[in-house]
């Protein structure tokens, strides 16, 4: 099982792809567009990239329901 220690979290983008979610909440690539796309992470869209802040990884894990 992967896991992210806290070095590698300081070490993260400020704002990151949609691709960087999946190795961090073990997810799918379906999966995390599905997240973004339901506004569950909040993102931003620059030109026809999308890209999630890291507060708002953050702001995410923090507020999850499991």
């Amino acid at each position: 099982m992967n896991s992210i220690d806290s070095s590698s979290f300081d070490a993260l983008p400020l704002a990151l792809h949609v691709e960087d979610l999946m190795p961090i909440l073990q997810i799918g690539r379906n999966s995390a567009y599905a997240l973004v796309r339901s506004g569950r992470i909040h993102s931003i869209k620059i030109g026809r990239q999308i890209r999630i802040p890291k507060s708002s990884l953050v702001e995410f894990l923090e507020t999850a329901q499991i």
